[in-house]
């Protein structure tokens, strides 16, 4: 009797991507043909069975909900989960929690994982790497089936399901405003790339904020982490890149993060460079966690109100699921952040 193979071990073994692996046995045809036999016929030699979503759930309804989120460090993505949990309790349903790790791979592995707990659909947040390799076939075969998905916080236009985000550029916009109101004029952003959309709202925040202010862009003060992997993983070569700009730009007076790990790195480079925060360089960060309240000085923030945001989300889901006076076109829903001042600034 042959071992059972994995989906990792196909794609290694046939020397192609996890990707390719998992679309050629979806028969996608974004694969040549001639791939997709060569990658199915080794499939079928070794007894591979697909943990498809598809095979699992088809017409099937469970009161299980399965939430997968990027990272665990965060306490956004707690904040969320903690919503979630709120109304699964009240409305009698049940909550899986997993986490992708930020891994395109892990993620596709997680729902298919899920499948076999026959839950009844997903609110997610996509990993950084799915959105690098802007790949959500996985996340679309679910749609097809007829499962609710909720994408919160990092969301994508290609994906045409519910929706719960935050109002990122005009909460950015407004947090680089109270910096200017404070007299600061050379204000660093710390950001993530384009591809993940909150961060590339809130550069357009930002970039809106100077140019109403009359403040010419200055693309050195802007930090874009190339942050694949997660934020933990990534911290060295940001704190390494910012100290890199306080020393060759000194007149640097404040910093925008937008997570509180950015911060709290930005915080540990401004102590090694012996400035002070705020008269030296003031300091405000997205999310409004642990980190922020108990830091020195407490860190001024944007309030993203993770719980709110986990309970509009889970709503939209089991509604969804429910079919309980809900429209067919998908709904986006948009939970507004305040600012929360403190010493920082």
């Amino acid at each position: 009797m042959k071992k059972k193979i994995t989906l990792k071990q196909l794609a290694t073994e046939l020397g192609v991507s996890f990707s390719t692996v998992s679309k050629s046995l979806n028969n996608s045809t974004e694969i040549s043909q001639e791939t997709r036999e060569r990658i199915q016929a080794f499939a079928k030699f070794y007894n591979y069975r697909p943990n498809n979503i598809a095979l699992s759930l088809k017409n099937k309804k469970t009161k299980t909900i399965g939430v997968i989120i990027p990272e665990v460090v965060h306490h956004f993505f707690a904040m969320v989960v903690r919503g979630v949990e709120q109304v699964a309790v009240k409305r009698g349903y049940n909550v899986l929690i997993s986490l992708s790790n930020e891994s395109f791979e892990k993620e596709v592995i997680n729902m298919e994982t899920f499948a076999d707990s026959l839950i009844g659909g997903f609110i997610i947040s996509p990993s950084k790497e799915t959105l690098k390799k802007q790949d959500y076939h996985h996340i679309h075969q679910t749609m097809e089936e007829g499962m609710p998905v909720v994408l919160f916080d990092r969301t994508v236009p290609e994906i045409n399901c519910d929706k719960v985000i935050v109002n990122d550029a005009q909460v950015a916009q407004l947090a680089t405003q109270h910096l200017l109101d404070k007299d600061k004029k050379n204000i660093l952003l710390l950001t993530t790339e384009d591809y993940i959309s909150v961060g590339r709202l809130r550069t357009q925040g930002y970039i809106k904020a100077l140019k109403l202010a009359g403040i010419p862009l200055d693309n050195k003060l802007i930090i874009k982490t190339e942050d694949s992997k997660r934020s933990d993983i990534i911290l060295p070569a940001l704190e390494n890149e910012l100290k890199k700009a306080l020393k060759e730009s000194p007149e640097i007076d404040a910093i925008l993060a937008v997570n509180e790990i950015y911060a709290a790195a930005a915080m540990r480079v401004i102590r090694e460079l012996e400035l002070n925060i705020p008269k030296d360089i003031a300091l405000i960060c997205f999310t409004d966690g642990v980190i922020s309240k108990y830091a020195t000085p407490p860190l001024t923030t944007v309030n993203q109100h993770g719980t709110q945001i986990g309970i509009e989300a889970a709503n939209l889901f089991i509604d969804r699921l429910e079919h309980e006076n809900i429209s067919e076109t998908p709904i986006t829903k948009v939970v507004a952040c305040e600012i929360v001042e403190r010493f920082s600034t």
